[in-house]
């Protein structure tokens, strides 16, 4: 096989792809032989991409569908002769989270028919795969995948071992408890998939020219200008960074870098020799993650890999010269992913290896792709960072990033692989390399629920962090930011907590429950200084105006009142949600939730006027927040400020600076992002410790304990109050969620996405925020949902659950989620009324067990809370 491997051979693929435009050799390129030129560059073009792997070529190929010509595509070595070369060629559908389950079934109808669109050979093969289960958690966790799967439409069923031994003969099944089988999943030739890609671009109008190598992305103002390669400049609108393993250091080629938080490592998968009987070619392929190993069928014999516990980061330092070859072959390193390949099919005992292929293959810090438009740059898009499922991904996401470049924005919500979910904090080369040995072995471990990253930890902490680490404090981490999940009290074994991970009931219920009574019957303090902090502000009325333009909600209230609004886009849907308080006439505080701390300072720079008089500071790191959640932290606050706290002297949604103990310059809001009682403190840093230890000393004698974000997710779920990011996004407008009194329709005033909600004012909805009550499950013996549940009325689909928890109030499970309307026949989506809503017999599917639910449109309270939540902010997705 030599030192090269292509799923189809090289003979094949060489024949089937045309002249490309070939250049001299490229500086990262090995070849020692040089072609002439027979196209020069083009001098401009609209849009320049470099990499031309299965993410280039199918950004091309989808640009060029949607209308976009003048495009030129460039490659530094050969087509596809990166990491898509070594993909292993396995197009699954299974995927946990629902952006990535839409991009692979849309790349596996696209393959299915790109070989009669384009007349090139794609090695498509519908084979199906079976995932194996060896314990009862990771058939949940199938089940669980298998629910989401069948309401896309995708078919798929959970097995039994028998008939895993029917579908696979080869497979050894007396250590499984069960599986799922996918039947139309499918195999490819990669290489040949972008060969594919690029024939059918190359036909729509796009340029594509190999050994051409890109050295720099040259930025004005802000903006891409021009692309300057190894053979002159292409002046450009657009750069997309399709680099696989080299995006990281694109980016910094850059003026402005632009952070790609993605690392190498080695990956291994072995070939064999043909079987004596040869495997027939539509062979299930096997997923065996308690192994840690995926078996596919590759000409007549095996093609196995895995994702090991100890995996090699490659690259760390300084930039990969390679165009990808084999890299070397560790045997010793591979030998636990071949034991399990044994064990699983121990007839391949004497099958006769041809080759260990050890290929390159990017990982990203949270185990999801990175694209979008970067943030400190305008027209410089990112898709890179597949996480060993480029393949899967490749006609999706490529259809993604075309249209976020066409439109504004996709097609659909893919907040959750935004490039934007990562600040610069994310783009260290240590926290990278450690990192990604975490990811790695990750792709194959048991996810359950709330579980959390282990490295790259207390990289951001609150001054308070030692003080709550101390009392029993257990963290989890958001976009970098150490936060308390809940506190241990002594005496509890810590060990049982750590590792009795489950999708039940889980150990920790009973802490929470206790942090959630304190919160309703005294006080509760929780550091909550993660959160996004803005301040705005403008010589004249410039911060009202423009605030007023980009806002939906009123913001010219008195001086010290506190709105709540969201930041919407021209379709009404929420790119950000948000507290704003008014310090002064022509100042402004802006609270946001932590993760978006990029994407919502990108969003203002990108609209605000450029105006000297106008200034916007991220103030993130100079405060502490601590939220006084209950009915006596009203007790608490007079004592230490001397100041009367009652609603008549400090009414709801208000905002004042006080003096706090010792300390002075202290913002009080009386919000609590909970709908109960509170106040939340922002303390300039320096002061963090003293106002804690007073508070926590004056609180003594009204019962206060410290509280985490569990007991904080608890009491905002059953009081409704809706998450950005989770159940909020750019999707969803303010009409479908309740929220039509946080909006200025009625005030004349103009702001973006106004028209989008006077016509669904006037429409009305086709989805709905929706509570549910959960009323025939058992929290002690019957698995939780956590979110993603399918949920069905009358028997039939309507959505899916945002966010859940367990109502210490109600002791029932409550679950949100927006619910749609279908037509019967032609499946096209209808209004949803308030009486569908209420007429409707509801179930909750958690994985593959239906249980019956109540729906309510207002949660479950005193008419007096439902009057203070309309009062109250609800920025509770923190």
């Amino acid at each position: 096989a030599g030192m090269f491997l292509r799923l189809l051979s090289d003979v094949r693929w060489r024949a089937a792809r045309p002249k490309w435009r070939g250049a001299t050799c490229s500086c990262r390129s090995t070849s020692s032989t040089a072609e002439p030129h027979p196209i020069a560059l083009p001098a401009q073009a609209q849009v320049v991409i470099c990499g031309g792997g299965i993410m280039g070529t199918s950004v091309a190929y989808h640009l060029s569908k949607m209308g976009w010509k003048d495009i030129v595509l460039l490659e530094q070595g050969r087509l596809a002769a990166g990491t898509t070369r070594f993909c292993a060629g396995i197009v699954s559908m299974a995927r946990p989270v629902s952006i990535e389950l839409k991009m692979a079934d849309y790349s596996n109808k696209l393959y299915q028919q790109l070989e009669q669109e384009t007349g090139v050979n794609t090695g498509y093969v519908k084979t199906g795969s079976i995932s194996l289960a060896q314990t009862q958690d990771r058939l949940i966790s199938l089940k669980r995948i298998a629910s989401s799967l069948k309401v896309m439409g995708i078919p798929c069923e959970i097995i039994t071992p028998k008939q895993v031994a029917q579908l696979h003969p080869l497979i050894n099944i007396h250590d499984l408890v069960g599986a799922m089988y996918v039947p139309e999943d499918a195999l490819v030739s990669s290489a040949n998939v972008s060969l594919a890609l690029a024939t059918a671009a190359s036909r729509n109008g796009v340029q594509i020219h190999e050994r051409t190598s890109v050295s720099h992305v040259s930025v004005q103002k802000g903006r891409v200008t021009a692309v300057e390669t190894d053979r002159g400049q292409i002046q450009c609108q657009y750069f997309v960074n399709c680099a696989g393993q080299w995006a990281y250091e694109l980016g910094h080629s850059v003026g402005e870098p632009v952070n790609i938080p993605l690392h190498a490592c080695e990956h291994f998968y072995l070939l064999t020799h043909p079987l004596k009987e040869p495997l027939p070619s539509n062979l299930p392929t096997v997923v065996d993650p308690d192994g840690r190993i995926y078996i596919r069928n590759w000409q007549g014999g095996i093609l196995s890999g895995g994702f090991e516990k100890n995996p090699k980061p490659l690259f760390t330092e300084g930039r990969n010269q390679l165009e990808i070859h084999n890299l070397q072959e560790d045997w010793d390193h591979f030998e636990p992913l071949l034991s399990a390949l044994l064990r699983r099919m121990p007839e391949l005992e004497a099958l006769q290896i041809m080759q260990l292929v050890n290929c390159p293959e990017s990982f990203t810090p949270d185990m999801r792709c990175i694209m979008g438009e970067s943030p400190a740059v305008h027209g410089y898009f990112v898709l890179a960072g597949m996480n060993s499922a480029g393949i899967s991904y490749g006609g999706g996401a490529g259809k993604y990033l075309a249209e976020w470049m066409v439109n504004g924005y996709p097609t659909d919500n893919v907040w959750p692989l935004d490039l934007k979910r990562f600040g610069s904090l994310q783009s260290s080369r240590t926290f990278l390399r450690h990192r990604v040995m975490e990811v790695m072995p990750l792709m194959c471990d048991l996810k359950v629920p709330r579980w959390d990253f282990q490295t790259g930890r207390q990289l951001r902490t609150s001054p308070l962090y030692d003080r709550l680490d101390a009392q029993g404090a257990r963290w989890m981490e958001k976009h970098g930011f150490e936060r308390v999940k809940y506190f241990v009290p002594p005496g509890k074994d810590l060990l049982d907590l750590e590792q009795s991970k489950t999708f039940y009931k889980p150990d920790w219920f009973d802490i929470v429950g206790s942090e959630v009574k304190c919160c309703k019957e005294a006080v509760c303090v929780i550091d909550m200084s993660s959160f996004t902090k803005f301040e705005i502000s403008s010589t004249g009325d410039q911060a009202l105006e423009s605030l007023q333009y980009l806002f939906s909600n009123d913001l010219d209230v008195p001086v010290g009142h506190v709105v709540h609004t969201g930041m919407l886009n021209e379709k009404g849907g929420y790119e950000n949600d948000c507290s704003i308080a008014r310090l002064s006439k022509r100042s402004f505080f802006m609270i946001s939730p932590t993760d978006q701390q990029v994407h919502c300072w990108a969003w203002l720079k990108k609209h605000l006027p450029e105006d000297s008089g106008l200034t916007m500071e991220d103030v993130t790191w100079k405060y502490t927040a601590l939220n006084l959640i209950g009915p006596r932290a009203v007790d608490v606050l007079s004592e230490l400020s001397y100041a009367p706290m009652t609603a008549e002297h400090f009414p709801s949604l208000f905002c004042k600076e006080m003096s706090v103990g010792y300390a002075n310059g202290i913002r009080v809001m009386s919000i609590t992002h909970t709908g109960e009682p509170g106040f939340v403190l922002y303390i300039p840093i320096e002061y963090a410790l003293h106002v804690y230890n007073e508070v926590m000393n004056m609180g003594q004698k009204y019962g206060i304990r410290n509280a985490g974000y569990y007991a904080l997710r608890s009491l905002r779920i059953e009081k409704f109050f809706a998450f950005w990011g989770q159940d909020l996004d750019a999707f969803t407008t303010p009409m479908e969620c309740g929220r039509e009194f946080q909006v200025k329709l009625d005030k004349g005033l103009e702001f973006v996405g106004q028209e989008a909600l006077l016509e669904q004012k006037q429409q009305g909805v086709y989805k709905r925020f929706t509570m549910f009550i959960l009323e025939d499950h058992d929290a002690d013996t019957d698995l939780w949902p956590w979110w993603g549940e399918p949920i069905f009325r009358n028997g039939r689909y309507v959505g899916k659950t945002t966010s859940s928890a367990y109502s210490y109030t109600l002791e029932r499970h409550v679950c949100l989620g927006f619910v749609q309307r279908f037509d019967e026949q032609t499946g096209q989506r209808l209004v949803v009324t308030t009486d569908f809503i209420n007429q409707g017999d509801y179930q909750i599917d958690i994985a593959g067990q239906r249980f019956q639910a109540k729906a309510k449109l207002y949660p479950f309270s005193s008419l007096f809370a439902q009057r203070r939540r309309k009062d109250e902010g609800e920025l509770s997705g923190y």
